[in-house]
C-alpha cells in the first residue's frame, strides 16, 4: 500500500485514493448530535444569548477608557485621549488608598473566610442524625438569602455602643468600656470579615458536602480496618477526596481579589472609617456614577479586570504544578 499523505485542511490519500478529511467528518457528527439533542440545545439558547447580550456585547464600551467620553458626543464621537485616564489613575492618591483597602479586605476574607466552609462541611459530614443535620444546614444557609441591607442593620444593632448585645456583655461581664466597632478603623475590617463569613460560609458548604458524597465509602472501611480514627479518616480520606474542589474554588476566589461587594460595603461603611472602608466598588460608584466621570472609572475597571485575569491564570498554573486539574 502506498504511503498516505495529508495536508491540513485537505483530504488524505491512501493507495492513490482520496479519503475524506477529518474536519468535515467531525462537523457531520456534531450536526448529527445537534439534530438528535435539538431540545437540549434549544434550552441552551437563552443562556448563550444572556452572556452575549449582557457580558460580551458591553465589552465594546470599554473603548471609552481611551476617550474623553461625553453623553452628547457618544462613544464614537468622543475625542481619543489614549492612556490619559490611566496616567491620572496611577497618579491619584485616592486610587492607591482604595486599592490597598480592597486587597486587604480580600486577603482577610481569603485567610479567615475561605477555610470556614471546609471546616463546616467536615463537621456536618460526620453528623449521623439527619434531622439535626438538616436543621443546622438550614440555619447556616438562611443568611445567604437575606439582603445586605437587612444583615447590615442587624450587625450595626448588635455592635451598637449603647444598646448592642456585644457591648452589653463587655460592660456587664468584663467591666470594659463600650467600643464603637463600626466607627473604629481598627475594628471595622474585623466586623466586615466576620459579616462576610456569617453570610456566605454556610452556602459554601454545599459544594464541599456534594464532593464528600462522591467519595467511595470503601475507602473509609479500609481506613477503619487499618485502625484509623475519625481524625485520621478525615485527614487521609475526606480531605484528599475534596482537594480538587478546594483547588477549583480557590482559583475562582482569586479571580475576585480585586473586587469587594458594593452592597455590603455601602451597608456597613460610614464617614468615620472611609480610610479603611472605601474600596474600588464604592470609589467607582462615587466617581463614575455620581460624578459622571465614566472614562476614568472605565480605565479603573480595565485595570481591575487585568489584575484579576493575571491572578486566575497564575493560580491555575500553580495548582496544576501541584498535580491538580485546575480550570483548564
Amino acid at each position: 500500500m502506498r504511503e498516505s499523505r495529508s495536508v491540513p485542511g485537505e483530504a488524505a490519500t491512501v493507495g492513490g485514493q482520496r479519503m475524506p478529511s477529518a474536519a468535515p467528518v467531525r462537523r457531520g457528527r456534531l450536526w448529527k448530535r445537534m439534530k438528535q439533542d435539538k431540545s437540549l440545545y434549544a434550552m441552551l439558547i437563552p443562556v448563550v444569548a444572556f452572556y452575549l447580550i449582557f457580558k460580551y456585547a458591553p465589552m465594546a464600551g470599554e473603548i471609552i477608557a481611551f476617550k474623553n467620553y461625553r453623553f452628547i458626543d457618544g462613544i464614537l464621537g468622543s475625542p481619543w485621549v489614549g492612556f490619559k485616564h490611566f496616567r491620572l489613575l496611577f497618579e491619584s492618591s485616592d486610587f492607591w488608598r482604595v486599592l490597598r483597602n480592597t486587597l486587604l479586605l480580600n486577603v482577610y476574607s481569603l485567610v479567615f473566610g475561605f477555610p470556614v466552609p471546609i471546616l463546616l462541611a467536615l463537621l456536618l459530614n460526620e453528623v449521623r442524625r439527619e434531622a439535626y443535620k438538616r436543621l443546622v444546614q438550614n440555619l447556616l444557609y438562611i443568611p445567604h438569602f437575606i439582603s445586605w441591607v437587612v444583615l447590615g442593620g442587624i450587625l450595626i444593632a448588635l455592635l451598637s455602643p449603647s444598646t448592642g448585645v456585644v457591648n452589653l456583655l463587655l460592660v456587664n461581664l468584663f467591666g470594659l468600656e463600650p467600643i464603637y466597632f463600626m466607627a473604629s478603623s481598627g475594628w471595622w475590617p474585623v466586623a466586615y470579615t466576620l459579616s462576610s463569613i456569617w453570610r456566605e460560609a454556610g452556602w459554601g458548604t454545599i459544594l464541599y458536602l456534594a464532593a464528600m458524597a462522591s467519595i467511595d465509602s470503601q475507602l473509609y472501611e479500609a481506613a477503619k480496618i487499618d485502625g484509623a480514627n475519625k481524625l485520621r479518616q478525615i485527614w487521609h480520606v475526606t480531605i484528599p477526596g475534596i482537594r480538587s474542589t478546594i483547588a477549583i474554588l480557590l482559583i475562582l476566589r482569586m479571580g475576585s481579589m480585586m473586587d469587594v461587594g458594593l452592597e455590603q460595603t455601602l451597608a456597613l461603611q460610614n464617614d468615620s472609617v472611609l480610610d479603611v472602608a472605601d474600596v474600588i466598588s464604592t470609589y467607582v460608584y462615587r466617581i463614575g456614577l455620581q460624578n459622571m466621570n465614566y472614562s476614568y472609572t472605565t480605565a479603573l475597571g480595565l485595570f481591575q479586570s487585568l489584575i484579576g485575569l493575571i491572578l486566575v491564570v497564575g493560580v491555575n498554573r500553580l495548582i496544576r504544578s501541584f498535580g491538580e486539574r485546575g480550570l483548564w
